[in-house]
């Protein structure tokens, strides 16, 4: 297994073309872990205060839409 060391200095000599398509596949794996993580914290419970919260701005008339996307 190459050293993090290693993987950098082997990314440094890529060509650009390669360097793109390896920050491309980074930045979908970085999104596929977050949207695990994500789902597995919903299904434990973990973010539902934050349906709490909105419940208590909307009841207490100050929930926002999100930018963009008014009514």
């Amino acid at each position: 297994m190459a050293t993090v060391e290693e993987i950098e200095q082997a990314i440094e000599r890529l060509a650009p073309t390669d360097f793109v398509r390896l920050a491309a596949w980074v930045a979908a794996r970085n999104h596929d872990d977050w949207t695990q993580q994500m789902d597995r914290d919903a299904a434990a419970g973990k973010l539902d205060f934050l349906f709490s919260e909105a419940e208590i701005e909307r009841g207490a008339g100050s929930l926002r839409d999100w930018p963009g996307e008014a009514k």
